[in-house]
């Protein structure tokens, strides 16, 4: 039973994900049938991040002693209203609103979600659990673009957000039959959410992840032109490594639990060094369409294993208040996000999108040396031994 409920939190994630990027498939579909611009409706993929960025500590701190599998199921809902409020928007503010609402539920639930693997499987197998549940991510990845993409033309962009308005529930009610009782452990404040910033390798596990998520997505959200334009693929044979590249991200996470079992910092600095030193390398392989998409399938191979080496390591941070650094990190995350869409923007208008993949590839390595850094540092607080609390390993 446990198996399952650690399921329905994967699938949970994998819904929530699948609906943040589905948008992307869509877009001039939505700007033609709202009549607006393209670039007023790529707010429907920003805004939910932004949203997400604050909602996170709000919620966490504003559901108190709610037991946790209440918030779960609640926010399975939240992500239900807001596909259904955005399949019948009359117009742009309204479609917005839905997706503020959905930036509430991401928020809340990357605040809430990440300390149940622990919860639930205990501090020997949390870990594993972890990765289970964070595999979700990947698997949104995979499934939100293509399918906003193909069922945007098969259906509508209306239709399709109806169809995972339906989904959302299916996973709500499964969660609510699933998971356990999981009374909170104390009500979160907002003084506990300063604390975090108190522990030094909480400190130094946001600025690591902050620069990596930067490199990764001023990378990320320009590989289609990189593909098409620099490497010369057909968009068939883009959208085919897409796929690849989340399902190999699925399998990094999950592979990845016992290299971050063992040492979550140079688990990290490893990876970092490693997708930097691709991003970096795959201008210089672009006259090679087939050595340029083991790239992008090693890149996501090694990328599913850096939120799994954040999360648990802000838990070992902060192992009495683990919602507290979850939250944390979920909103610095996602404004790292928004950065690095903003500085590969910058850089493909100014230089081309060869350099935003050498300057990528050059932050996520200054992640790897911070971290490594720190890792070598006497007392550095996250050496693989003995779990000492339920929150995981330390």
């Amino acid at each position: 039973m446990i198996r399952l409920a650690i399921l329905s939190l994967a699938f949970g994630a994998a819904i929530i994900v699948t609906t943040e990027f589905l948008p992307v498939g869509f877009l001039p579909d939505v700007a033609a049938d709202l009549d607006i611009s393209l670039g007023a409706a790529g707010a429907l993929v920003l805004v939910p991040g932004l949203s997400a960025a604050i909602a996170a500590p709000l919620v966490i701190v504003g559901a108190g002693g709610l037991d946790r599998r209440r918030l779960i199921v609640a926010l399975g809902l939240l992500v239900t209203v807001s596909n259904g409020l955005a399949a019948i928007a009359p117009s742009l503010p309204v479609v917005l609103a839905a997706r503020v609402l959905l930036g509430v539920a991401i928020g809340g639930f990357w605040a809430a979600v990440p300390p149940l693997g622990f919860r639930l499987a205990g501090p020997e197998r949390g870990t594993r659990a972890t990765s289970v549940i964070l595999s979700g991510l990947s698997v949104g990845t995979v499934v939100g673009l293509p399918a906003g993409q193909f069922l945007g033309n098969l259906i509508g962009w209306r239709a399709t957000f109806a169809a995972t308005a339906g989904a959302a529930l299916l996973v709500a009610a499964a969660q609510a039959a699933l998971l356990p009782r999981l009374p909170a452990r104390g009500s979160m404040r907002f003084p506990d959410l300063g604390r975090v910033f108190g522990s030094s390798i909480a400190r130094t596990t946001m600025l690591v992840g902050v620069v990596a998520t930067i490199g990764q997505f001023a990378a990320s959200t320009f590989v289609t032109p990189f593909l098409l334009d620099e490497v010369h693929v057909r968009s068939g044979v883009a959208t085919t490594l897409f796929l690849f590249y989340g399902a190999a991200g699925i399998v990094g996470t999950l592979v990845g639990s016992a290299l971050v079992a063992r040492s979550k910092l140079w688990s990290f600095a490893g990876a970092a060094a490693a997708f930097g030193v691709l991003l970096a390398l795959a201008p210089a392989l672009s006259e090679w369409p087939a050595a340029v998409g083991v790239v992008i399938i090693t890149w996501g191979l090694i990328w599913g294993l850096v939120p799994l080496a954040l999360q648990t390591l802000m838990m070992d941070a902060t192992p009495d208040t683990p919602e507290a650094s979850a939250a944390v990190l979920m909103s610095v995350l996602q404004l790292a996000i928004a950065l690095g869409s903003a500085l590969g923007g910058v850089l493909v208008d100014s230089a081309g999108v060869r350099t935003v993949f050498v300057v990528a590839g050059l932050t996520a390595l200054v992640a790897a040396l911070i971290a490594a850094a720190r890792a070598i540092m006497p007392g550095h607080g996250v050496a693989a031994t003995p779990a000492r609390t339920a929150a995981g390993k330390r």
